[in-house]
């Protein structure tokens, strides 16, 4: 081979692994640039609504994550809390300063907690569900079968499974080389929209990305309905009245996180997929809105409809009045 086809090739292999060593800026919300200091100030309110609700949420809970209701919604606080500050503060400091450099690990490392954390969710979701289903159609064995060993077991199974599929998009964003535009118009990296920026075919991160983590959410949604048809079965046969407003009561807060979780990240999905239509203004700014409306409003939800966390916060936040 002649030593200059030698030497082209030795440059352009050169150039493809040092493609993706340079920082990507983060533009915001295009289109929205002269609102962002705006923007900013309810998402920062928000934002300070999860952080206090969860943090609160979390010590009202100190002493009951024995029983294994409040030790997946324990597991639920934290990973909401993860899926926020992985976001927000970035997304923030945007609004306030204009665009900002985030190195490529660190774009790498925002994507993985992002999707991680959102997998995890639904994940824990489902392990409540179940938690639920043994509540209220096995109520004398439910100490027998969700032994602390077991729920340990069942918070390392679904942490490993979440890990499992998305770490690969690490990966399969790392190969791509990038030699157009680092210019990411976006609050924060997520896989898609950082392998667009390739100079490379980027199929398998399209249909990995789309297809492997919705089909994960998919089984967990599946999970879910299952147990909850269980559920209406054996309360709708139990005797009396209240009976049945006890066992509702005590899956109303479950359902309405579910309905808050799932709603938004089905269209946020399908939109990023299959809605070409959809502008990109408005994706952003959804996208934006669900990693942290979710956080905060869940403390919010169980504070309420939860007595015992509700008499807990009580007590937390006025203690001279539950005397």
């Amino acid at each position: 081979m002649p030593s200059k086809a030698i030497h082209q090739i030795s440059m352009t292999m050169y150039n493809l692994t040092g493609y993706n060593t340079g920082a990507f800026t983060l533009l915001g919300i295009p289109g929205l640039e002269q609102y962002h200091v705006w923007i900013s100030v309810p998402f920062c309110l928000i934002y300070l609504v999860a952080i206090v609700g969860n943090s609160i949420l979390l010590m009202a809970m100190e002493h009951s994550l024995h029983a294994p209701m409040f030790f997946f919604l324990s597991m639920l606080v934290i990973t909401d809390l993860i899926l926020s500050t992985t976001c927000v503060p970035k997304a923030l400091s945007i609004f306030w300063f204009g665009p900002q450099r985030i190195s490529f690990p660190g774009c790498l490392t925002q994507l993985f907690f992002l999707h991680f954390s959102f997998v995890l969710d639904s994940s824990i979701l489902m392990a409540m569900a179940f938690d639920r289903y043994v509540a209220i159609c096995s109520p004398l064995r439910y100490n027998t079968i969700l032994t602390p060993r077991t729920i340990v077991k069942i918070a390392v199974g679904i942490s490993f499974r979440s890990f499992c599929v998305i770490f690969p998009c690490v990966f399969l964003v790392n190969r791509l080389p990038f030699c157009r535009t680092h210019n990411i118009p976006h609050t924060y990296c997520e896989h898609i929209g950082v392998a667009r920026l390739a100079c490379a075919n980027i199929s398998i991160n399209i249909w990995y990305g789309f297809c492997v983590p919705l089909m994960a959410i998919i089984s967990d949604v599946i999970l879910i309905a299952i147990s909850y048809v269980l559920i209406l079965c054996a309360v709708f046969r139990l005797p009396s009245q209240n009976a049945r407003q006890k066992a509702l009561g005590t899956c109303g807060s479950h359902v309405c996180v579910i309905l808050m979780f799932y709603i938004p990240a089905f269209f946020s999905i399908l939109a990023h997929r299959f809605g070409h239509n959809v502008p990109q203004t408005f994706h952003i700014v959804f996208a934006n809105l669900y990693v942290i409306i979710p956080p905060a409003l869940n403390p919010i939800v169980y504070g309420v409809k939860t007595k015992k966390i509700r008499d807990k916060v009580i007590f937390l936040l006025f203690p001279m009045r539950s005397y």
